[in-house]
């Protein structure tokens, strides 16, 4: 039987130097690298047969969740920067209101099509992750 050192705190609520429960990145703010927020996070794509976090669905704009948009951005364009306490991408407003987007009705076909339209958007390396 293999030990371990248990804490008395709840896991899933808790964070490391490396690891984040999947509940606290929702609501984490991204921002551009001048500082700038644009928005936060929504929700995470899994990869379910690697377990690797493939997309994050940032929500963007609107008010009170009127006319507010779903931005799917490549995990690995976004940095976590301990100092905002958000994740960081190289992107600017102008640049993020002509990305692959959907609004709040809309449901998304998360297809080859559709992912390779986010990677090249994003320039990352295309997500292979897709049993189709």
């Amino acid at each position: 039987m293999t030990s371990y050192n248990a804490q008395t705190t709840d896991v899933s609520a808790d964070e490391t130097g490396t690891l984040i429960a999947a509940s606290k990145v929702e609501g984490t703010n991204v921002y551009n690298r001048q500082g700038e927020s644009l928005g936060s996070i929504y929700d995470v794509m899994i990869d379910k047969r690697s377990g690797q976090v493939a997309y994050a669905v940032m929500s963007f704009g609107g008010f009170l969740g009127m006319g507010e948009s779903y931005h799917p951005l490549p995990w690995s364009v976004l940095d976590y920067d301990t100092a905002q306490g958000g994740y960081v991408i190289d992107l600017d407003k102008d640049t993020l209101t002509g990305a692959p987007s959907y609004a709040a009705r809309e449901n998304p076909r998360w297809n080859e099509d559709y992912t390779r339209s986010i990677d090249e958007y994003y320039g990352a390396p295309p997500y292979r992750g897709l049993g189709l």
